[in-house]
Formats: structure tokens, sequence, C-alpha cells
């Protein structure tokens, strides 16, 4: 019998590891959920606080997490128009997680003696 290999992105909304891993793939999605946990902030602030970030990379990451319903844009209908980034409830969940992987980075840096440049 032939051993069949299940493609991984087919246990999308399935396995709850598969699902993590494709909501946080990208470089950056994890620092903009670091960053909104903590502030509402606007486009150009979140640019700011993260150097080397793309605008086009920034958006990309932006509009996936907000399609995973874990960050909300918000509108203002002003002029000129205004935009904010906050986080969902569900995107208020993620805190425990982020909480866990500052606890590990941590230990992580401390365990291996790194030294920060």
């Amino acid at each position: 019998m032939k051993n069949e290999q299940r493609d991984l992105s087919d246990l999308f909304g399935i396995c709850p590891y598969v699902t993590t891993q494709k909501i946080l793939s990208g470089k950056w999605k994890l620092i903009i959920l670091y960053l909104l946990s903590a502030n509402t902030l606007r486009f150009n602030e979140l640019g700011k606080r993260m150097p080397g970030v793309t605008q086009s990379t920034l958006t990309m990451h932006l509009r996936e997490l907000e399609k995973d319903g874990l960050i909300e844009r918000r509108v203002y209908p002003q002029i000129p128009p205004k935009v904010e980034y906050l986080m969902t409830d569900l995107g208020k969940e993620f805190s425990v997680i982020l909480d866990a992987v500052n606890s590990f980075g941590t230990e992580y840096i401390n365990r291996l003696g790194y030294i920060a440049k």
C-alpha cells in the first residue's frame, strides 16, 4: 500500500498547530501583535517601531491579521483620513501566548548567554 501524505495546508482549521502556524507565518506578525497588545497604533507608528519592515510587507501582514480576526482596522471619517490598528477580543486572548514567548525568549537568552549587540 502506498504511503499517502496529507498536505499540511489541508489541516488548516482542523489541527490547532497548523492553524496557528499559518496565522502567525510572516517575519513581522508576532512583533505587530506584540506592539498592538500594548497600544492602538497608526500605520506610520507601527513602521517606526519596526525598523527594517517595508511598507508593502507591513500592509500585507496587517491585512492578513485583520482577515484572520486578530486585529481591527478602524477608519475615522475625517480629512486627512485617520486609520488605527488595534487588537480584537480574539487578538487580546493571544496576549497569554505573547507572555509565554517573552518568558521563553528571556530564559533562552539568559541560558545561552547571549549579549545584546
